[in-house]
């Protein structure tokens, strides 16, 4: 969304009208952006026979999913609803990179049956699988480095106490296992978690990662995962991918010449693709002042929304209805009956009841992280595509929210 003439626009279609055609709260996404994001990953690692993997549970909508699989990106899954998802998307079975973490045996198996690559993440579920299989069906093996990224614990998922991954100082005992039952690993994966703005954190985990791929002789790639950093609000850090790419790939160039073959590198960006594309737009309820703080409600909370309350995040708020006025200082809060801050102490452009706010960055983990509670409704998505605006989600309805409600008498 950029000020364009004294208007806030989405490729020149007026942020307002889009409020108007569709009404509020609603999530508008950014066709181009998400486009151009693609494109500067695959030029950052244009030395490498690169394979990105979407993190589809970023932004789930059908409409995103077609767009990035028509330019190019394979895509990953963490249920087997996404992975259906992504079948009706278009992807094919073998497009589909699926990920479940402790989720039920019998997913992997449906996934399996489905024709997708497994990504297995614990021990059990790799002897079961083994036992089912032998090397039957090729896999891909998750494994938790013990590296604390990011800064952010509940973010991070590369560290000791993790819950995902299989830890690299049980290579032992997956090793007992793959040689037992002749399990065929075709590629090995490592996730450490999200906003992580340094290229040597990467290449740190690519170090220990390449010791434990000499172990395994018939890897066709290594998944490197993403975490890739983007920025919330002026003066973040954020991921160089130009720096990454040229300095992983080298390292990953380097491993495939010791390692006897070339193998692909994959990644699985979510955040960084589809982030920065989104906006949610929101109408003030009202602007209550109290002798210490001035609030601004707005018809939208921590359903639409949740990351500020529950990963204290950051998203830059901005009056739309008014981009010229004088500064205040403003409290943002939604309309759940709960604390729910979307943006403390902030100076935005004087508001009055009735405008317009864009609460910036929302692309990720905001309508796929949506929920009922309070018995509110989700919001629209709407895709802003070759300068239109076209709804890819409509709004849901109170027939919705009693849709698989069974009432009983009493």
């Amino acid at each position: 969304m950029e000020l364009v003439n004294g208007s806030y626009a989405i490729q020149n279609v007026n942020a307002l009208d889009i409020c108007a055609q569709f009404g509020t709260p609603v999530y508008v996404y950014d066709a181009e952006k998400i486009v151009n994001q693609l494109r500067n990953l695959k030029m950052a690692f244009s030395g490498a026979d690169l394979k990105i993997k979407y993190a589809a549970k970023a932004l789930t909508n059908i409409s995103v999913l077609k767009l990035l699989r028509k330019h190019g990106a394979g895509i990953d899954v963490v249920s087997i609803q996404e992975a259906q998802l992504a079948l009706k998307a278009g992807y094919t079975p073998a497009e589909i990179m699926f990920t479940p973490n402790c989720a039920e045996y019998e997913e992997l198996v449906e996934g399996a049956k489905a024709g997708f690559m497994l990504n297995i993440d614990n021990l059990p579920h790799l002897k079961r699988f083994g036992e089912q299989f032998g090397n039957t069906y090729p896999c891909c093996l998750r494994l938790n480095p013990h590296i604390m990224a990011g800064g952010n614990l509940k973010i991070s998922t590369g560290h000791s106490n993790s819950k995902f991954g299989i830890s690299v100082y049980q290579i032992p005992q997956i090793m007992e296992i793959v040689d037992q039952h002749k399990i065929n690993v075709t590629g090995l994966h490592i996730h450490t978690g999200s906003e992580i703005s340094e290229a040597d954190v990467f290449i740190k985990m690519a170090e220990i990662f390449f010791s434990v791929a000499r172990e395994f002789k018939d890897l066709r790639f290594i998944d490197f995962g993403s975490g890739f950093k983007v920025a919330y609000q002026d003066g973040d850090a954020v991921t160089n991918v130009y720096d990454l790419g040229l300095k992983l790939t080298k390292a990953f160039t380097e491993f495939c010449e010791q390692y006897g073959r070339k193998l692909e590198l994959w990644i699985e960006p979510g955040k960084y693709i589809v982030s920065d594309a989104g906006n949610l737009l929101v109408k003030t309820t009202v602007v209550k002042s109290t002798p210490s703080v001035t609030f601004i409600g707005v018809n939208s909370g921590l359903n639409h929304l949740i990351r500020p309350m529950m990963y204290d995040a950051y998203h830059s708020i901005i009056n739309v209805s008014n981009p010229e006025g004088p500064q205040k200082t403003y409290t943002v809060v939604g309309y759940i009956c709960e604390t729910d801050t979307i943006g403390a102490d902030r100076k935005i452009n004087e508001v009055t009841e009735g405008d317009i706010l864009a609460i910036r960055n929302a692309g990720a983990y905001g309508f796929s992280m949506a929920s009922n509670y309070n018995s509110r409704l989700r919001p629209a998505e709407v895709m802003v595509i070759n300068g239109e605006a076209k709804l890819i989600r409509e709004r849901e309805t109170l027939d919705d929210l009693l849709k698989n409600q069974v009432e009983i008498s009493l």
